[in-house]
Formats: C-alpha cells, sequence, structure tokens
C-alpha cells in the first residue's frame, strides 16, 4: 500500500526554515562587507552596486571570474571546520581579476548542500565573508540550495563569482612585458586551494591521523593542509597604484593555480620571450616536500600540480621592483626575485632547464625552469 499522506516540502527534504536561519547567523558578516556603493539589503532578487565610478574612466573594462575550492572541502567535513575555506574561495576568485588590474566591486557566492545544517552554512559564508572585507569586495548576494537525495546530509560543495573594473588603458599583461623584466615571487600560505585530489592521495597512502601532530609544520597535519589561500588583491592593487604600469612599472600579474608555477608564469609572457626561474632562490614549504616523499611524486609531477611555495609573480621592470617588495612586506607577505625575461631568439640556457609552454590553450610565452629546489 503506498503511502497517501500529503507532502510538503519539508517531507522532500528541503527544510526552508533552516535557510532563513543560516541568513539570520550570516547577515551581520555579510552586512560588514557592504560599502557606500552598495545598493539595497541582504536577501534581494539580485544585488546591485553603483556604478558611478565607472564614469571617470576612459574605457572602463568588466572582469569576472568564477571558481570553486575543489576537493580542499573534504578536508574541511573531516575536521569539521568550515570557517576557512570561505578565504581559499575568494582568494582563487578575487586573485584571478587582480590580475588583469582589476579593482573587485562585487562577489556572490553558491552553496550545495544534502542538508542545510545553519550553523556550517553560517561558518562558510563569514569566512567568505571575512575574506570579503580584507580584499574591500562587497559580498552582495548568494544562494544556499538543498538537494536532498541528491548529495548525502553531510556533503556540500561552494562556487563563487566575483566582478570588478579596470580602465582599458591600465590592464596588465603579455602586451606589456619587456626582456629585461624581473619575476617577483610573493610567499603563498601554504597548499593554497590546488591539487588537493593529490594531496588526499597521499593522505591515503600514508595513512596518518589529521590530527597527528609534525613537528615540521609546527602544528597538526590537519591545520596544515587547511591553512586558507593567501589573499594577494590588496597588495597587488597598490602596487599597481604606486608604480604605475607604464614601461618602468608593474606589468604583469601571474596567479599561481592549478597547473603550477610555470604553466601559470608562461600564460602571462609575450609568444617569444621566456621567464627564467631559478629554483634555488626560495625553501620550499616542507609541506610539499612531505606530498612528494609521502607518494613518491617526482619533483616534475609536484611542479606540474603545486605552487611550491610561490602563490603570486609580478612581471616588473627592474626599477620598480623595491617598491612593490616594500608593499607587499608591509602586508606581510615576502617576497624575492625568481628571475628575468629573456627573448627566446637569444637565451642560451634552453638545454639546460626544464621548459614549459602556455597552458590553458593560451598561445605565450615558455619558463625555463632551472636548478634545483632546496627545503626548508
Amino acid at each position: 500500500m503506498t503511502d497517501s499522506a500529503p507532502l510538503d516540502y519539508a517531507c522532500a527534504g528541503v527544510d526552508t526554515a533552516a535557510g532563513d536561519r543560516a541568513v539570520d547567523l550570516m547577515k551581520a558578516a555579510v552586512a560588514r562587507t557592504h560599502d557606500a556603493t552598495v545598493v539595497g539589503a541582504t536577501g534581494g532578487f539580485a544585488g546591485m552596486v553603483d556604478a558611478s565610478a565607472f564614469l571617470g574612466m576612459s574605457k572602463p573594462l568588466l572582469a569576472t571570474s568564477t571558481d570553486g575550492v575543489g576537493t580542499k572541502i573534504a578536508l574541511a567535513r573531516a575536521l569539521d571546520i568550515h570557517d576557512t575555506i570561505g578565504q581559499d574561495l575568494v582568494g582563487m576568485v578575487v586573485d584571478d581579476i587582480t590580475v588583469v588590474g582589476a579593482r573587485p566591486v562585487l562577489m556572490t557566492d553558491y552553496i550545495a548542500c544534502g542538508k542545510v545544517i545553519p550553523e556550517r552554512i553560517a561558518d562558510i559564508v563569514r569566512g567568505i565573508a571575512q575574506a570579503c572585507e580584507v580584499v574591500k569586495c562587497p559580498l552582495v548576494g548568494g544562494e544556499t540550495a538543498e538537494h536532498p537525495g541528491v548529495m548525502a546530509e553531510d556533503d556540500y560543495d561552494i562556487a563563487g563569482a566575483a566582478t570588478g573594473v579596470v580602465d582599458a588603458e591600465n590592464v596588465l599583461g603579455a602586451h606589456r612585458v619587456r626582456p629585461g623584466d624581473v619575476l617577483l615571487g610573493m610567499a603563498s600560505s601554504g597548499l593554497h586551494s590546488n591539487g588537493y585530489s593529490l594531496v588526499r592521495a597521499v593522505l591515503q597512502r600514508v595513512g596518518m591521523s589529521l590530527e597527528s601532530d609534525v613537528p615540521d609544520f609546527g602544528r597538526t597535519l590537519g591545520e596544515e593542509l587547511l591553512e586558507p589561500t593567501r589573499l594577494y588583491a590588496v597588495p597587488c592593487l597598490e602596487a599597481i597604484e604606486a608604480v604605475g604600469v607604464s614601461e618602468s612599472g608593474l606589468h604583469a600579474l601571474s596567479h599561481v593555480t592549478g597547473g603550477g608555477l610555470a604553466a601559470n608564469v608562461s600564460r602571462v609572457l609575450p609568444a617569444g620571450m621566456i621567464g627564467e626561474v631559478n629554483r634555488h632562490t626560495w625553501l620550499v614549504p616542507p609541506v610539499f616536500d612531505w606530498v612528494r616523499r609521502g607518494g613518491a611524486v617526482t619533483w616534475d609531477a609536484l611542479e606540474d600540480s603545486l605552487n611550491l611555495g610561490v602563490g603570486m609573480v609580478a612581471v616588473v621592470s627592474p626599477v620598480a621592483v623595491d617598491d612593490v617588495a616594500r608593499i607587499c612586506a608591509a602586508h606581510g607577505i615576502h617576497t624575492w626575485v625568481l628571475g628575468s625575461v629573456y627573448a627566446e631568439s637569444g637565451y642560451e640556457g634552453l638545454s639546460s632547464a626544464r621548459v614549459v609552454r602556455g597552458a590553458k590553450g593560451v598561445t605565450a610565452g615558455a619558463v625555463a625552469m632551472r636548478g634545483q629546489y632546496r627545503v626548508g
């Protein structure tokens, strides 16, 4: 006999009251990201910002990016810590639009879950909002979708999108790069939010508990693996403002995400030029060597998957290096010279280097990885 009792949304597994409770728990954190440009309040069908400032630009261009945080979420669930991956999301999205020189003007988020647990959803969004405050980007909208029967109750995934603006005359990129430019590395905070399928495979192979203390890390394995992505938007935009984008200024930025250092730097170099990266110029943080040793991962495979301690690279005129480094230092970001840019036709180091050319379908330059890594 079939059950003939009347059904409603709650019987089908969707708790709208829990969703409303989550909004109540998060709305104060979201409101703190709002500045004078935000029009309307939390809860509307669409978020709006005042674009009047664009009128002062000669040719305003909108830049947009969307991303998630990948399988790092599995570790957040395992540790029941949900307030850090929001920063990962903001880093993955906002720093990508910063690469073209765009100032972020708004961000939205999307959370899909098997069951709305208000406190957990609020933790996630609070993390997003706190990071949006840091990068000065209003969080103007979002959606939490409950998917019973499609996702397990404890499952969730997050994604976000950001929009920024840059005047056409100030766009950064390969068109500004010249031979003699310096590759200035900016230290990462750790693994960031890429390569976690590899990291989790290593974790399974070594059989370590996330609660294990690791002397090389100075904390537990779980704390190290969940360290949030460093945010580069503010120092990078300050550097652009300080040194400009002319021949003697900052020419390009490369956000080192999926694909590793060489592949991402090559994307912002013009065809016919090669960037030389000297591996010995920095100490690779211990967590990357833990992945290498635990999974018997080759350095080449590691180099193609993880940032190895370099989260952002500025391609900058030699005369502006010190100013960019000073601005980064003021924000607690260590920088160092990775190498330089050369015309590939006259570059003599091809035979002794590992050469990587443009990824993601980009017709671009190349990067020559030279020397041996040192582990810190």
